[in-house]
């Protein structure tokens, strides 16, 4: 990493967000809609769970990212803010209710995630595979793209449902892990996408946010690590703590910085990558899997 990059000055408060942050909302042309539907349907999003800054961006656009098996997570990362606690069972007609979203909003890519579910024995991988059947079903020419936890163990029940694109994310680089991801590891992680990868037929992809702390140093690593595992999509993204109580924000970093890190994962030889200050995971994930090789910029585009 050059020096123009590692030198960017950091802001360990973190309490104003640089211009480039911020961004207008509106909620016009499909966002009622998309609103009216998730809720009738009784679905969860990671767009509002996640307090994604581009919901009303994406609920305009008449899209948004089902989040499966409740809205109560079983681990508490310094990350998120989606709830922490005890789940409730597990919906046996979440699936079909899902695939009702997909084919009333006329989607052409499907993106499914979840809350972490240590409580039940495959963590969630069945669901997963019942959910990508209903859609797929449902909707035949349609493409699926799942977000998954860590169940390294249960893996071939999603990958047996068939879905486009595997997604699991690092989140950051190995030094944080256990500060951030307090019940996740790096290593797991990287089993997860390595044993993607190997069984092929699907495009592995993985994501991480930064500004948690790293050091473009570290983030060079894992992005060597990551290639290495087999990942050729990659999401590159500012994290924003959801409250004070979350992990702090050490960093922003500009529009420039992103477009150098994005030019330097291609370099690597990522096949697809989103690189910007907005860009999630799920954002416009039918670009990244069409290998739109560009990187998206500031309040732009995100992914």
């Amino acid at each position: 990493m050059n020096d123009s990059i590692s030198s960017e000055k950091l802001n360990p408060k973190a309490q104003r967000l640089p211009q480039w942050m911020r961004r207008p909302i509106a909620t016009d042309r499909n966002y009622p809609d998309v609103q009216k539907l998730l809720t009738s349907l009784q679905l969860n999003t990671v767009c509002a769970s996640a307090k994604c800054p581009n919901r009303h961006e994406c609920w305009n656009r008449g899209t948004a990212t089902v989040m499966i098996l409740g809205n109560t997570c079983t681990r508490n990362c310094r990350f998120c803010s989606v709830n922490t606690g005890t789940p409730e069972p597990v919906d046996p007609d979440e699936p079909a209710r899902v695939a009702e979203a997909a084919k009333r909003l006329n989607l052409r890519h499907v993106v499914i995630t979840s809350v972490t579910r240590d409580d039940l024995s495959d963590g969630g991988a069945q669901a997963f595979a019942d959910t990508i059947h209903a859609v797929k079903s449902a909707m035949p020419e349609v493409t699926v793209e799942v977000l998954t936890p860590d169940f390294v163990k249960h893996l071939d029940i999603v990958l047996d449902a068939g879905p486009e694109v595997f997604n699991h994310n690092l989140e950051t680089v190995k030094r944080l892990q256990a500060a951030v991801r307090p019940q996740a590891s790096y290593e797991t992680s990287l089993a997860v996408l390595r044993k993607a990868s190997i069984r092929g037929g699907v495009q592995v992809k993985s994501g991480l946010m930064l500004g948690l702390g790293e050091t473009d140093e570290e983030l060079f690593q894992c992005l060597e690590d990551l290639y290495a595992a087999g990942v050729r999509l990659l999401t590159l993204g500012q994290y924003l703590a959801p409250t004070r109580g979350h992990h702090p924000v050490e960093r922003f970093l500009s529009p420039e910085h992103f477009d150098k890190l994005a030019m330097q994962a291609r370099e690597i030889g990522f096949s697809g990558v989103a690189a910007g200050p907005l860009v999630r995971s799920s954002y416009r994930a039918d670009e990244l899997a069409g290998h739109r090789n560009k990187a998206y910029d500031g309040n732009d585009c995100t992914a």
